[in-house]
């Protein structure tokens, strides 16, 4: 069996999306003749665990640590934030304009901290992944991102040892939505993009989450970048079905909902529909379980729907598929940013899954929007289209008085995780022919 070094800040205990794509990928890699080793920090600043990802982990797995140094504590301590709260990317603030110091803090953090705030971990990381390399046969290297430092790692030992490497790109660098928040100066600006484009250039593979990210990655690299989305575990869902629905004609957001994706021309639907009629008010809940932002509440509050709300800051991820099974409505909030239309998260793969009813708002275009089609899930309308969103609105809510609120997804197997790993598998297999 061949080994694959596999390099990512995210592994359990840590919670949260970022860790889900290669601890999933690792679960099922064994079937197709890689062994995967995986290389991660001792000591990620990560607030949330999840101990019940740790059942995904295989048997006899070996897992390299290392110790990571971060400035994140510092940060907490100059902003006055607690140890358990979780650092915005880019030090951005949230639901509010940022201060003089926080404005400080995302100058140095753009123009200081490149390609990210894990940078002094690379050359370390090279160190002691060059000596275990020399004493173990490695057959193939995967770094995935972000950090995009990760990507760095797999770079240096890429040009050491010429080991077959596939960066994987969870997010867009340079493209991604925030990166002009980060006041950066030219030559930051020209260090990321050199940075960006040597990882394109050099790695054996890129690959990425949706077509319209993989399009602008061939762009900026220009070569052909392969597409290989998140998805489901179908042993997540094996539970018993026979779960009593949620109550209530119930808007279920499940994640983070930043500001950036607060759908606040929902929110002004919902509160003209409550003033309109009593008993939709009466049955109107949203549910948001995952760390919300200020504004959204602040939103709510003056359409006249805050007592509508109900909140969970953080579930295990166990707990969470179960509410998605019960969830009368599933809501799918895209980033309101350039460059969004490539967003596909792995909630969205999870909420298939769950075969419920999707309210996608976001782009018409985007390729969230031609999965949700495809396997006719749900629907996507625009962020400012409140004519359209209260159509749907009432759809489902007549449908929810009816007994009808159902949908039973279609052609989804291919979205599993399993189905995920073989075609990284495959691409494994290409780079490796001798």
């Amino acid at each position: 069996m061949k080994k694959v070094l596999i390099i990512t800040y995210y592994w359990p205990p840590t919670g949260g999306a970022g860790v889900q794509r290669w601890l999933k990928f690792s679960k099922y890699f064994r079937e197709f003749n890689w062994e995967p080793i995986i290389y991660t920090p001792s000591n990620p600043d990560f607030p949330i665990n999840d101990d019940t990802l740790l059942k995904d982990i295989p048997k006899n797995l070996t897992v390299l640590k290392t110790q990571i140094t971060e400035p994140y504590d510092i940060y907490r301590k100059i902003m006055r934030k607690k140890k358990t709260e979780t650092v915005n990317q880019g030090f951005l603030s949230e639901g509010k304009e940022n201060s003089m110091l926080q404005s400080a803090m995302i100058w140095v953090r753009g123009n200081f901290f490149i390609p990210d705030a894990r940078k002094f971990w690379i050359k370390p990381s090279i160190t002691y992944l060059s000596d275990y390399i020399k004493k173990n046969k490695i057959d193939a290297i995967i770094s995935t991102g972000p950090p995009h430092s990760m990507h760095l790692i797999a770079l240096g030992l890429h040009s050491s040892f010429n080991i077959p490497w596939i960066a994987d790109f969870r997010d867009p660098w340079t493209q991604i939505d925030f990166y002009s928040q980060l006041k950066l100066s030219s030559y930051a600006d020209n260090k990321h993009k050199k940075l960006e484009n040597s990882v394109l250039t050099k790695a054996s593979k890129v690959v990425t989450i949706s077509p319209s990210c993989g399009t602008d990655l061939e762009k900026l690299g220009n070569r052909k970048v392969d597409v290989i989305t998140n998805g489901f575990d179908v042993d997540d869902f094996l539970f018993d079905s026979n779960l009593k629905p949620l109550e209530g004609f119930m808007f279920h957001h499940i994640g983070a909902l930043n500001k950036d994706r607060n759908p606040y021309t929902l929110w002004k639907v919902l509160g003209e529909l409550c003033k309109e009629n009593p008993e939709f008010k009466k049955d109107l809940i949203i549910k948001f379980t995952g760390k919300t932002d200020a504004i959204a509440f602040d939103d709510l509050k003056k359409n006249g729907i805050l007592d509508n709300v109900q909140k969970t800051d953080y579930l295990p991820h166990s707990e969470v598929v179960k509410l998605m099974t019960q969830s009368p409505i599933l809501l799918l909030a895209l980033n309101n940013t350039p460059n969004n239309a490539g967003v596909l998260s792995g909630k969205l793969f999870e909420y298939l899954a769950a075969k419920r009813p999707i309210f996608g708002i976001g782009p018409p275009n985007a390729d969230a929007a031609a999965i949700l089609n495809e396997t006719k899930a749900g629907s996507m309308i625009h962020f400012d289209d409140f004519e359209g969103m209260k159509t749907q609105v009432l759809n489902l809510y007549n449908k929810y008085k009816n007994n009808t609120l159902v949908v039973t997804s279609a052609a989804i197997d291919k979205f599993s995780r399993k189905s995920c790993a073989e075609a990284f598998a495959n691409l494994l297999n290409e780079i490796t022919v001798k």
